[in-house]
């Protein structure tokens, strides 16, 4: 089953649209350049020069990075580039999936009562059965209190323990997440030490009401969480749970980020999330660049970043066998020159290698060549850059439309899809038709159902919201840290 038809199956009842990002160099008919006026003598011709090739420098280790720009040539004055990058995770064929020291976090509130706890309790058992002697695993749930059994390995003698507890678990009180992610870290730091890998698994259907409360707060605590080598997936289940909290939890975590909006397959992803952690082979990675003069940065698409200065820090997923995660910086460049090669950015990717337990990196250089000739460069604007820049585009659209939507604007919703009409006609432009016949169909598809918006069920809507909430990071590039 491709994306699209796996999107549209997810979501009966999805609404959506956009707000598009200007992109003045990319938009709009094919500008002409006039030629310098010469009295009685013609301009001389302009000779194609090769475009920069890009310079990777890299200390080796289990991650790679690879980029190119959407634009590698460039005309004097301010023009949009995109740096389109990929980090892959290496391939570690029959090796075993290495022990896990587990921390699994349940939300009992009172509005998990009926399938939804439930299904939890089911999908903590399988979890557990799934479990090998060598893995250690703490069952941790909480409402207003919070309860746990704590750090067994997962023996069949222990595992009968861990059945029966979790059968008793049952809902009741307010969510105190805070105290629930505070009560599962210390059950992981017991051991933490004898694991290479360390994971904590939050899942939870509503917001925060007891303890902390605040966004900021539990971010604090979930960065905290990881500074101490503890990674954290967020699992959001049914309509009420606040997703942008949810999904930066898992970015700060350094984890992943699912919504389940069929409660029953919550075990899938426990179990998803446990060969992810399982076969994990790089942590605390980041992606770094500086920017030289005539540079500037406009954003990321879909992932959280910081700048200090001229220096843009990108916060990356831990990094599982043969997880690839692509990303599209946004810049704009002012050459400085007329002719000739520019830097446009330096990339330097940071994290600890666990295959050989020490820090390592990969280094990235690109450049572009300035030319006069405004025909060479748009002839040489890169394709599959293009393309992936402007899935990324259409991913901004696809996010506005699901606020749009949440806050019942929902002929502004329509507006900003029927937007996306003209990123995909710019990418078809260069790459030829159908680049984008994915994201067209899904787009359009979202347009029609965009109209059932004012009639859906209040809690139909609030799950199409965060469907596409999870669609924009998708076509963003997210990969295996987005369920």
């Amino acid at each position: 089953m491709n994306r699209t038809s796996a999107f549209l199956g997810a979501a009966a009842v999805l609404l959506l649209l956009a707000v598009v990002v200007g992109l003045p160099r990319l938009s709009g008919p094919t500008p002409t350049v006039s030629p310098p006026v010469v009295i009685n003598t013609p301009p001389p011709p302009i000779e194609p020069v090769p475009v920069p090739v890009p310079v990777a420098v890299t200390n080796p280790g289990s991650l790679t990075l690879t980029g190119r720009l959407s634009h590698p040539y460039l005309v004097p004055g301010t023009s949009d580039v995109f740096a389109t990058l990929e980090v892959s995770a290496v391939d570690v064929p029959g090796a075993k999936r290495a022990p896990v020291n587990l921390a699994l976090v349940i939300d009992r509130s009172g509005s998990m009562s009926g399938a939804k706890i439930q299904n939890a309790r089911t999908a903590a058992q399988r979890l557990v059965e799934l479990l090998n002697d060598d893995d250690r695993i703490s069952v941790v749930h909480y409402g207003t209190d919070v309860s746990a059994l704590g750090g067994l390995f997962a023996t069949p003698e222990n595992k009968l323990k861990l059945r029966r507890y979790i059968a008793n678990i049952v809902d009741e009180g307010g969510t105190n997440i805070g105290d629930g992610l505070a009560v599962g870290q210390k059950h992981i730091e017991r051991a933490k030490s004898d694991f290479r890998v360390n994971r904590l698994l939050l899942l939870s259907d509503g917001q925060p009401t007891v303890g902390i409360t605040s966004s900021q707060g539990l971010i604090n605590v979930v960065r905290r969480i990881r500074d101490s080598g503890i990674s954290v997936t967020s699992l959001g289940v049914g309509s009420d749970f606040n997703e942008d909290l949810m999904q930066r939890l898992a970015d700060v975590g350094g984890g992943s980020y699912g919504f389940i909006n069929n409660a029953s397959a919550t075990a899938q992803l426990f179990q998803r999330d446990l060969e992810q952690a399982g076969t994990m082979v790089a942590r605390t990675a980041n992606l770094s660049f500086t920017l030289p003069d005539g540079v500037r940065f406009v954003e990321v698409y879909g992932r959280p970043v910081s700048q200090l200065g001229n220096t843009v820090t990108i916060t990356l997923p831990d990094f599982s066998a043969r997880q690839v995660e692509k990303l599209v910086v946004h810049l704009t460049a002012s050459p400085s020159v007329r002719t000739g090669s520019v830097d446009i950015a330096g990339f330097q990717l940071t994290y600890t290698d666990l295959l050989t337990e020490k820090p390592a990196d990969a280094r990235l250089s690109l450049a572009a060549m300035v030319t006069e000739d405004n025909t060479l460069a748009l002839g040489k604007r890169d394709k599959g850059a293009v393309v992936m820049a402007n899935k990324a585009r259409a991913a901004v659209n696809y996010q506005k439309a699901a606020e749009a939507i949440d806050q019942g604007d929902f002929a502004g919703a329509k507006r900003r899809l029927k937007d996306n009409d003209a990123i995909f006609f710019e990418a078809d432009e260069v790459a030829g038709q159908g680049s984008m016949a994915d994201e067209r169909a899904t787009n359009s598809a979202i347009y029609g159902l965009s109209t059932s918006a004012p009639t859906a069920a209040p809690e139909q809507r609030r799950e199409a919201v965060k469907q596409m909430k999870s669609e924009s990071l998708r076509s963003s590039g997210r990969g295996a840290s987005l369920y």
